[in-house]
């Protein structure tokens, strides 16, 4: 029998700032609900979503757990009403609704995925956030086919190396943009065609480049400004562009001629505040489609670093810095 204490170390939100206002606190553990597992957490990503936070620029949804953290792996330790699929005692990595910096984390049972054969805790954990997201992105919204042209820009964010990955497994030729001659190495090491250094080269004119002049076929953009025009200058008839974030801001100006003209689709998504149904499945495409080619080398999990729970901030802080791949709080 698992005993679960009635506290818990977390870590607590203490205003809108820097890293130094993620502190530790001692808060009460999270109960399970109906369809929920209480996992208690040996790793959790960290993402740019937490960081956006932390900044007070995305606020946790009603119902939401104010902790940062979208993503962790850890042992099932209590389950509510209506669970079936884990038991107490199982290893899961799952997305959750928040929580993930914390000893203990509640996540729904249908966002829950089993941890593939030989790999630890800290790598199970930077999987669901990223899978989740390009999978329903990419190749939901966006669509991509085998033999297409893909864009990714930042290919060695946390969710740009899935993206790199999952897109060439399925057939795609990636092209993707970094800002530095290191970056360009590990994504062309990743499986990218081509990998743009943005701070010395334009990426409208390599696309035109390398697709003949045609463009890409699907765009997943992080960037937003100014980019927005010059992705559509660069993809194909028919393209689509996907925007999941925007560092350089959500408000731009564009000439919808080109849209109407080359008949392309702009979409994007948060999975944040998207229903239980629509995250469950997410999840079981993901568990059908994608962990077969992570169980079989085909596609790699990169740690660019971890921290303990007490450092949240220095993590925040390497989150900041220039890395590649993904960043683990370990608990």
């Amino acid at each position: 029998m698992t005993t679960v204490p009635a506290t818990m170390s977390a870590i607590a939100i203490a205003g809108k700032g820097g890293p130094e206002v993620l502190r530790p606190e001692t808060i009460a553990v999270p109960q399970p609900g109906p369809g929920q597992l209480l996992v208690k957490v040996a790793a959790a990503g960290v993402n740019r979503p937490d960081v956006m936070q932390r900044l007070g620029l995305y606020p946790a949804p009603k119902g939401h757990s104010q902790i940062p953290g979208l993503e962790i792996a850890g042992t099932v330790v209590a389950s509510g009403e209506g669970t079936h699929r884990f038991m107490i005692g199982h290893t899961v990595m799952a997305l959750v609704n928040g929580g993930g910096y914390a000893e203990y984390c509640v996540a729904d049972e249908t966002a829950c995925l089993p941890i593939p054969a030989g790999f630890d805790m800290v790598e199970a954990a930077v999987i669901p956030e990223g899978f989740f997201t390009v999978w329903h992105n990419v190749f939901e919204r966006g669509s991509l086919k085998e033999g297409e042209w893909f864009l990714m820009h930042g290919g060695t964010s946390g969710i740009g190396v899935v993206a790199i990955q999952l897109a060439r497994a399925f057939g795609a030729k990636v092209i993707t943009t970094v800002g530095s001659a290191d970056k360009c190495a590990a994504c062309l090491k990743l499986g990218a065609t081509r990998a743009v250094d943005y701070t010395r080269e334009d990426f409208v004119e390599v696309v035109k480049a390398e697709t003949e002049g045609r463009g890409v076929n699907v765009i997943l953009d992080i960037v937003g400004g100014d980019y927005v025009e010059r992705n559509i200058r660069s993809l194909a008839e028919d393209g689509r562009l996907v925007n999941i974030a925007f560092q350089k801001g959500s408000k731009v100006t564009i000439d919808l001629i080109r849209v109407m003209l080359k008949r392309l689709t702009f979409t994007g998504s948060t999975l944040r505040i998207r229903s239980e149904e629509v995250k469950a499945r997410i999840a079981r495409a993901v568990e059908d489609k994608a962990l077969p080619l992570v169980a079989d080398g085909r596609v790699k999990i990169l740690v660019d670093s971890t921290f303990p729970l007490s450092e949240a901030a220095k993590a925040h802080e390497r989150m900041d810095q220039s890395h590649i791949g993904k960043i683990v709080i370990k608990i």
